[in-house]
């Protein structure tokens, strides 16, 4: 199951972005992010990066 950002409680800092090994977030107008679920591996990479814990996967 891909990881899922919390639309609420993301800041926008990039984190999550910067370290995805395949580029599938992507920033918004509000700067927050997203996660393109189709293109997602699940590594967990972003979900350990994220200094305020927003990113999560739904098992």
């Amino acid at each position: 199951m891909p990881r899922r950002i919390s639309k609420t409680d993301c800041v926008g800092c990039g984190t999550c972005q910067r370290v995805c090994i395949i580029g599938c977030i992507a920033r918004k107008e509000d700067r927050k992010r997203i996660i393109d679920e189709s293109a997602c591996v699940d590594c967990g990479a972003c979900q350990h990066a994220c200094p305020i814990k927003c990113i999560y996967n739904e098992d």
